[in-house]
């Protein structure tokens, strides 16, 4: 008996000293990542986002603080089909993490996941910022979170097998409630379907796509390039062969463009959040298409 006091003391004793299971540290390109890591990951991850709902996500500088952070990650969680190509290479060469590179376990495109909207027949730089893999803002369409979502639970559990069974629980617990949450913005939204709207960026195709709306007009002259006040006034006239309901645009962006066109083409102006804490609703992801459905709705006047 007391040899086994002893041995019992002795195990209570090594558990103690042991460190605690570190969390894995995650670093994603997009808010909207960061959040569905978080999602699936729980207490076992460690994550935070390269940037932020009012940054454009093509444009980000490598700061030493970003470059720590890529240094040090486990995983990295982008959306990739070209968003980040301005930035993200430069990142993962001097971050010197031979675990986040391409082909590895730690380097996760979301992109990769999905089937691609809008992709080009030519690829040519004076047509604007043209994506050659097709419209990485897959992010706009819930069903394209749920397919990455099975696909980074995996991730997750490849890179931590000590916690295989935590994150396929965490996982199963997120299909359900984003399947949940899905049925009811697509009835929310049932109204929407057939609006016609234009669009700042060529953002929001997989919106589109998913609820059935249409933009007649963009008021970016070429992907990427700012609107000209020629080209808004070619806009305007051609919205009345073709009218639209609202111009869209997200909180990110300049609103300058967008309302000088509401104001003389008489429509709404609707932000729209485009990622997690694009707006005060929009604090998570459920509250990202809470928060988008709503806006648009209010647009429409339904």
């Amino acid at each position: 008996m007391k040899m086994q006091i002893s041995f019992l003391v002795g195990t209570l004793a090594l558990a103690a000293a042991a460190p605690a299971s570190a969390a894995i540290k995650v670093l994603a390109c997009e808010p909207e990542w960061a959040a569905l890591v978080q999602e699936l990951g729980g207490d076992k991850i460690d994550v935070v986002s390269a940037t932020n709902a009012l940054q454009d996500p093509h444009q980000v500088q490598a700061k030493p603080s970003l470059i720590a952070r890529a240094r040090n990650a486990e995983l990295l969680a982008c959306t990739g089909a070209g968003l980040e190509v301005g930035w993200l290479p430069i990142l993962l060469q001097q971050s010197g993490n031979p675990a986040i590179q391409p082909g590895k376990p730690g380097h996760f495109m979301a992109g990769d996941y999905v089937q691609k909207l809008d992709v080009p027949t030519r690829v040519d730089r004076a047509e604007g910022d043209v994506h050659p893999e097709g419209n990485p803002h897959i992010q706009t369409d819930p069903r394209n979170i749920a397919r990455v979502a099975v696909a980074l639970s995996q991730r997750l559990a490849q890179i931590d097998g000590a916690n295989q069974a935590y994150y396929k629980q965490r996982g199963d617990d997120f299909n359900k409630r984003w399947s949940d949450a899905m049925v009811r913005w697509q009835t929310q939204a049932a109204p929407l379907r057939g609006t016609a709207i234009v669009v700042q960026h060529k953002a929001w195709s997989y919106l589109e796509n998913w609820l059935g709306m249409q933009d007649v007009e963009a008021l970016e002259p070429k992907p990427g390039v700012e609107p000209t006040a020629s080209h808004l006034q070619e806009v305007l006239v051609k919205l009345k062969d073709r009218p639209a309901q609202m111009v869209v645009y997200a909180a990110y962006q300049d609103p300058r463009a967008s309302q000088w066109l509401s104001e003389r083409a008489h429509i709404e102006t609707v932000q729209l959040p485009f990622t997690v804490g694009g707006t005060p609703a929009a604090k998570d992801l459920f509250g990202l298409f809470d928060d988008t459905i709503a806006r648009l709705l209010k647009g429409a006047g339904k």
